[in-house]
């Protein structure tokens, strides 16, 4: 049986990963909005990777014998000043969200439950390729600065990112 503090911990780290998605999601509407389609795939795939680490921790918890309280998840912002302020604010959440890991991890280590160190290891590098990214993705940003033509280069480079799976739009899909 898992610890009860853990089984909390994780309990609030599913909420944090399906906030992740929804902000993420959000983030794809308004790059659609202002059609960035690339930059609204790649945000579909990100909002999409959020919930499978949502789901990785539900799962964890229901071997373990603890229960899953989903709880409500907050509403993301719906608009940023511009791709750049966008992706920034990706990055700054990517990094709560690794703050959020370690404290995790220090639980595991303080209350000695291996077994979840050895689930939040994964995270812990993910976080690490999660942060790299969203800091390429940063830095691309403010390499074309205001320039139109590389804007749109960028923006076709991020559409190349593969998506789980789509949806279709309208009936006749």
């Amino acid at each position: 049986m898992i610890d009860q503090r853990m089984a909390d911990s994780i309990n609030d780290q599913i909420n944090a990963e399906m906030f992740s998605a929804y902000l993420y999601q959000s983030m794809a509407a308004w790059f659609a909005d202002q059609n960035f389609n690339g930059m609204a795939t790649w945000m579909t795939a990100q909002a999409q990777e959020e919930m499978i680490h949502a789901m990785k921790f539900y799962n964890y918890l229901i071997e373990r014998g603890g229960t899953v309280l989903l709880k409500q998840i907050d509403s993301p912002p719906t608009e940023w000043a511009s791709p750049l302020a966008a992706f920034e604010a990706a990055l700054d959440h990517e990094r709560y969200i690794t703050e959020r890991i370690n404290k995790m991890m220090d639980l595991a280590i303080d209350i000695r439950d291996h077994a979840a160190k050895g689930l939040l290891q994964w995270y812990v590098d993910e976080q690490v390729e999660e942060e790299a990214n969203a800091t390429d993705n940063v830095e691309k940003l403010r390499m074309v600065g205001d320039a139109g033509n590389a804007k749109y280069m960028l923006d076709k480079e991020f559409g190349t990112r593969p998506v789980l799976f789509t949806i279709p739009v309208s009936a006749a899909d």
